[in-house]
């Protein structure tokens, strides 16, 4: 856990807009140095220019967090600009949806690279720079209510966002002995520009698109995000996260009930399987990693 944020680093990528620069923002207004990385370099350098005007020391570094390559130099850059780096908010990400059949193979390339696989290159590369210094750190993957909660139509989001999740959870067990939180930022709608995410659509996966792959819901999704919460909440909401060292970050606690419906299908699932007479033959459930228990 960071008890004194002065002087400290940030690397946060997608930081130029949104919830980034939000980000970016609240923590160099608490003093620590900021690097705002993102696939849009002119964004980046005009979001640096913003933060400078608030008295924000920042930097502005290209990443494209589908290439790890990419997330490795980026690094390396942060690490010559400030020296040391102690929070990494793996940030960046894309929207696409679509019914059963109709969201195109480099659609589910583009997504999964970015939100899911970009997460884990982030992870990778600046773990052992945190590691090395010894001051601990901490992690924000940025997920989504879509993290926890699986609305029709947006299952490539959400399958990533979940993801994101379960990654999260896992790795705050292996980091904590190290001094390095991690934390989950699911947010509901906040006013970004998630919904426009194809304008900076790599060439391999298909190029820039004036219009993502939303499917039928798309004029909505989009009004739905437009008419969100202010990113700077967001912002200010992951630093006292980050302070609490809490793992799962909402900023929407009215979607409380979404995921209380989810769990109760769930428990109701499992009470289901303890009537049933197909398992009744089951004496113990072994696991080597849960242990064992008697039959209920």
């Amino acid at each position: 856990m960071i008890a004194d944020f002065r002087g400290k680093t940030a690397f946060i990528t997608g930081g130029a807009g949104g919830i980034g620069l939000a980000m970016a923002r609240a923590f160099g207004h608490a003093g620590m140095n900021v690097v705002v990385a993102d696939i849009d370099e002119a964004a980046a350098r005009a979001a640096v220019e913003r933060l400078a005007a608030e008295q924000v020391k920042a930097v502005p570094v290209r990443c494209d967090v589908s290439d790890r390559a990419g997330v490795r130099a980026a690094a390396l850059e942060a690490v010559a600009a400030f020296g040391k780096i102690h929070i990494v908010c793996n940030n960046a990400g894309v929207a696409v949806g679509g019914p059963i059949g109709t969201v195109g193979e480099r659609d589910w390339d583009w997504i999964v690279d970015v939100n899911l696989k970009g997460v884990v290159y982030g992870v990778e590369t600046f773990v052992p720079l945190i590691r090395s210094h010894g001051e601990g750190g901490h992690i924000v993957n940025t997920a989504s209510m879509a993290g926890m909660i699986s609305p029709p139509g947006m299952e490539p989001y959400s399958a990533t966002k979940f993801a994101v999740v379960a990654l999260t959870e896992g790795w705050a067990a292996q980091l904590a002995p190290a001094g390095i939180g991690v934390s989950a930022l699911c947010p509901g709608f906040v006013r970004t520009r998630i919904h426009e995410s194809g304008r900076t659509r790599q060439d391999k996966y298909g190029g820039v698109s004036e219009v993502d792959a939303l499917g039928q819901g798309a004029s909505e999704a989009a009004q739905a995000v437009l008419s969100g919460i202010d990113p700077d909440v967001v912002g200010a909401r992951v630093l006292e996260a980050i302070k609490a060292g809490e793992t799962y970050i909402f900023t929407h606690p009215n979607m409380r009930e979404f995921v209380a419906m989810r769990f109760a299908a769930i428990m109701a699932a499992f009470d289901l399987a303890e009537q049933s007479p197909a398992l009744k033959a089951v004496k113990e459930w072994t696991s080597p990693i849960f242990g064992s228990s008697q039959e209920p």
